[in-house]
């Protein structure tokens, strides 16, 4: 396994991060694994040298931290492992259960920590993105949750450019904890941050970490196939919106055809060509079997060649304005 520095700090990470958005409750989604079944891959990832873990407290309502807390302990030593952990989403119904105020933040920050059965995350960082916030009080939360100890790094996932630009420049400006990572959604399917968030965060040393690397599973089988549908294709609507549109399809046939060719799955090529990317830290794939973790793990093997990541970039079908809180 290849480590890498976490953006400007002196964090190390591995090349890819292991994420649990699969490991919890079946209950909350069909195709997520319980904890007897998680702990198997989680100590797979961990035999192959992976120490960055990503979950949320809105995975299977905590349960997702839950099995972290019960399992990752037994397997590894907590100074062995980089946690990554993620607030803002809704975790009950009542009016402060979401966001970023502090009242919330602090409370849902405790919750989890409780979860995951430690003093702290390595690594926190805001969820889903509500346009209402008063980013005053997110970076001054966020430092203070800091300060306290509760979390070494900070950062944001799936939140819109001018508005990290702005939590980064006002926490330089009056001497908060800097934002210093990325967690966006970015796959050969989905290539919008390369417009001007990862260059940004190139320029000024954030680490980037991307989610659904494998297009939330869309670029590991021809979707159009009846046997291809999977749990998570009929329980997951977001990728039926998000990753069926015609040029969708025309990227996955040359994922297809590149993997038949060269004897790999195409999952291995979709990962390769994240890893290719420049500015990218550390791709997070989610594993619901053993065999997810071995072909990650195969894909950092996997040399693409200029002409063949041109033939895997022509068919992309750009995208519209995006809406950050689906």
């Amino acid at each position: 396994m290849e480590y890498v520095k976490f953006g400007s700090s002196n964090l190390r990470i591995s090349r890819l991060g292991l994420g649990a958005m699969g490991f919890g409750d079946p209950a909350w989604r069909s195709w997520v694994l319980d904890e007897s079944d998680s702990r198997a891959i989680i100590q797979r990832a961990f035999d192959a040298g992976i120490n960055f873990i990503d979950t949320s407290n809105f995975y299977s309502n905590g349960t997702s931290e839950t099995v972290l807390g019960n399992a990752l302990w037994d397997i590894a030593n907590r100074d062995e492992i980089v946690l990554s952990a993620k607030v803002g989403n809704p975790t009950a119904k009542h009016a402060n259960a979401s966001g970023f105020s502090k009242k919330h933040l602090f409370a849902a920050v405790d919750a989890s920590l409780k979860r995951l059965k430690t003093d702290h995350v390595d690594i926190l960082r805001t969820h889903i993105w509500d346009p209402h916030t008063h980013i005053d009080e997110l970076v001054d939360a966020f430092d203070a949750i800091v300060q306290s100890g509760k979390a070494l790094y900070i950062g944001a996932s799936t939140m819109p450019t001018w508005t990290f630009v702005r939590c980064i420049s006002l926490a330089e400006r009056i001497g908060k904890t800097g934002f210093g990572s990325m967690e966006c959604e970015y796959n050969l399917c989905d290539r919008e941050a390369e417009r001007d968030l990862i260059p940004f965060c190139r320029e000024y040393g954030v680490a980037v970490t991307p989610f659904s690397p494998l297009a939330r599973g869309f670029l590991c089988a021809d979707h159009r196939a009846t046997e291809a549908a999977s749990k998570r294709r009929h329980s997951d609507d977001y990728t039926l919106k998000r990753y069926h549109r015609p040029g969708d399809f025309k990227v996955w046939e040359i994922v297809a055809e590149m993997a038949h060719a060269r004897a790999v799955s195409p999952a291995m090529i979709a990962l390769a060509w994240t890893l290719h990317q420049p500015g990218i830290t550390s791709p997070i794939f989610g594993a619901t079997r053993i065999a997810h973790v071995d072909e990650a793990v195969a894909a950092m093997a996997v040399q693409l060649s200029e002409s063949e990541m041109q033939a895997l970039e022509a068919a992309y079908q750009p995208r519209g304005p995006q809406n950050l809180r689906s």
